[in-house]
């Protein structure tokens, strides 16, 4: 591949591929079964530019490829501003990127989960994945195997069916590092929505890089927690893969050995007051979905939205074309509209101009949506839990319920 044989959209992949094998020191390559690429979302002509370069060498994916958020809902087109110039450019430059990754094969699934969708990788199975929530799922919940790839990385690894045998592809840097004791936040706490995001930023911010190994979790808890919790620690650190002790397929059994810190409810507290830019006072809208609400994170919301007065401001769920379609057929998605939603697909909203230029003030449930959206779209944040998020949407101001963080 690398000499030409199978064309020169090949053998560009292939260059950047040895080259990243040669810098990480890797003493092979390793075949890879799948592959979920971020470049499709769009951030200059330099994306362009390398999408358009591989279709015009005739590259084409060679293993089932899966695509992340783009910069435009092209299902709902009007809901992306295009007031500005600027806008204008990345709504035509997002639609082109994401024509251009569709044409070298990949399945325009366009969701930052792709391990919500139907075949996701089985255990040990080594896979080259983008999207840093994406990344943290499948080494951790899954327990495939796949090192934190980036831009342009995963589409050459998608073209050559291959990527380098080091860093989480091998078993030696898989071995937890530091061990998180979340035992004294209790049974009640730990049984929270809330939990798993704050914990997850609070994870991350210490860990860095480190691969944390949670003690105390519940071994019932559900995905979408853990789902939660990987994306605020990706966030906050660069955490590509944990431990839960019970819960996780590849987690020790003995941490003793291990540096140890002690998670407690003041500690949460803190956290949850650290993601929040506010506290108090008036909402402007509510975001939640982040990473994709999952069929089951639908279905809590429209339940919670069922009796009771109406929202009195914009709520947006994002979530993925596959869950939207579910959502669809079960009535669910129609549930969510007649109650004010405004359901957005194929990207989101703290990387697309989605919410109204004058809106300032933003309550999500999400740990990661918290900590880019001020950066990302200047906006003010306060976390919140599903339910603390449909009560504010209610009365057009901040409830929150603090009772949690009590002993």
């Amino acid at each position: 591949m690398l000499g030409g044989r199978d064309g020169a959209g090949v053998a560009l992949a292939m260059r950047v591929i040895v080259g990243l094998a040669r810098i990480a020191e890797a003493p092979r390559l390793v075949e890879i079964t799948s592959a979920h690429v971020d470049s499709c979302l769009y951030h200059g002509q330099v994306s362009l530019d390398f999408a358009h370069r591989l279709v015009d060498l005739g590259a084409m994916v060679r293993v089932p490829t899966t695509l992340n958020v783009g910069s435009m809902d092209l299902l709902h087109p009007g809901l992306i501003r295009s007031s500005t110039s600027a806008e204008r450019r990345i709504a035509t430059g997002g639609r082109e990127l994401m024509s251009a990754y569709v044409a070298l094969g990949c399945t325009p699934t366009w969701t930052c989960a792709p391990y919500q969708l139907p075949d996701r990788p089985r255990f040990g199975e080594h896979v080259a994945w983008a999207e840093s929530n994406a990344i943290v799922f499948a080494n951790s919940v899954l327990g495939a195997r796949t090192d934190r790839y980036g831009d342009f990385v995963d589409i050459c690894a998608a073209i050559t069916g291959r990527a380098p045998y080091a860093g989480l592809h091998t078993t030696e840097a898989r071995r937890g590092t530091v061990v998180f004791d979340c035992r004294p936040l209790g049974d009640r706490f730990l049984r929270s929505e809330l939990a798993y995001p704050l914990l997850g930023h609070h994870v991350g911010s210490l860990a860095g890089s480190e691969i944390p190994v949670l003690v105390g979790i519940p071994g019932d808890v559900g995905e979408d927690r853990l789902k939660a919790f990987g994306a605020a620690a990706a966030s906050a650190g660069g955490v590509a893969m944990f431990h839960a002790v019970g819960v996780t397929p590849e987690a020790p059994a003995a941490v003793d050995q291990l540096p140890r810190y002690d998670v407690d409810l003041s500690t949460m507290r803190s956290t949850r007051q650290r993601l929040s830019t506010i506290s108090s006072g008036g909402l402007d809208a509510i975001s939640v979905g982040t990473p994709h609400a999952s069929y089951d994170e639908c279905v809590q919301l429209a339940e919670l939205l069922r009796d009771g007065p109406r929202i009195v401001m914009p709520l947006y769920l994002s979530t993925g074309r596959a869950t939207r379609a579910q959502a669809a057929e079960s009535g669910v998605l129609g549930s969510l509209e007649a109650a004010g939603v405004t359901v957005v697909v194929d990207t989101c909203t703290y990387v697309t101009s989605i919410l109204a230029p004058g809106v300032k003030n933003v309550m999500t449930n999400s740990g990661k949506w918290a900590h880019y959206a001020p950066g990302n779209i200047n906006v003010d944040v306060v976390l919140g839990s599903l339910e603390e998020c449909v009560a504010s949407a209610r009365a057009g101001r901040v409830v929150l319920d603090d009772g949690l963080f009590e002993s």
